[in-house]
């Protein structure tokens, strides 16, 4: 079942593009990190606790790798944190790479919301990026 909707989708997309501005070149090798997941780990293991979160990542891996094949090639290690990064690094494109990170991000915010509900996903990425999630009155 996808869990992502369109809102989740932009957001994602919002969120990896300030994260990652600047530090991306098609010239270069764009090396295939997750910063936005690095970024709220710590947030949502405290509400989650550690194995909570490695399960809500570990799922949304899952469903995102469905969509982005080479997403696949990830798992999540015992801290929470995406490992296998060096197997893809040089290997995919920097659109690709964009892509697979939306797409997984927007897993994860879908997940997010399923669970405890929208307001409270955007409060907590609120927390994070004031000015890139929705103000409250967005929120229905």
């Amino acid at each position: 079942m996808n869990r992502v909707t369109p809102k989740m989708r932009e957001l994602a997309e919002r969120l990896i593009a300030y994260e990652t501005k600047g530090r991306q070149s098609p010239l270069l090798k764009t090396p295939v990190s997750f910063p936005v997941s690095e970024k709220l780990r710590p947030r949502l293991t405290t509400l989650m606790g550690k194995f909570g979160f490695h399960a809500l990542l570990s799922r949304a891996l899952a469903l995102a790798g469905k969509e982005v094949p080479w997403l696949r090639a990830f798992q999540v290690n015992a801290e929470g944190s995406l490992e296998s990064l060096d197997k893809l690094e040089g290997s995919v494109h920097p659109d690709e790479i964009f892509e697979g990170r939306v797409v997984l991000i927007a897993q994860l915010l879908g997940l997010l919301e399923a669970f405890v509900g929208e307001k409270l996903t955007l409060n907590l990425l609120r927390e994070e990026w004031p000015s890139l999630a929705p103000p409250p009155e967005e929120i229905k």
